[in-house]
């Protein structure tokens, strides 16, 4: 088992990661697994992950943003398993997906960026700029 777990919606959401967030604690254990992650092999899992282990809207392995969030989050993480052809317990390298993105960012970005209260901080991401074309 690896431990370096991801769900489905942050193999794709934390390619354009710049170091913002929730809060301190949630954006230092974000940073680390970033710089980790670049250099070993992950591993895909469903619900919530090593990222999530330090969110402040976590409880009882759940997302408590707001009512309806972990389903909504659950769907999200389908979406992207789904799009990217993989599925939980397989191991990954984070370049591995990040060379998937082009091919399947379009509609991913209508899906989910459009709405997305965390897009403000996508696009400052040249990745993300490429990939949207500057939409």
């Amino acid at each position: 088992m690896n431990e370096l777990k991801f769900r489905g919606h942050h193999l794709i959401c934390l390619h354009f990661f710049s170091g913002e967030g929730y809060n301190n604690t949630y954006i230092d254990n974000l940073k680390i697994i970033m710089d980790r992650v670049k250099n070993n092999e992950l591993e895909i899992c469903s619900g919530a992950d090593n990222i999530c282990m330090k969110c402040p809207h976590l409880n009882d392995d759940r997302c408590q943003y707001k009512e309806g969030a972990d389903e909504e989050i659950r769907e999200m993480d389908s979406k992207a398993l789904n799009l990217l052809h993989v599925y939980p317990g397989i191991g990954l390298e984070w370049q591995q997906v990040r060379e998937m993105l082009p091919g399947i960012f379009n509609e991913w970005y209508k899906t989910y960026c459009i709405e997305c209260k965390w897009r403000w901080v996508c696009e400052k991401d040249p990745f993300y700029q490429q990939l949207t074309g500057n939409k």
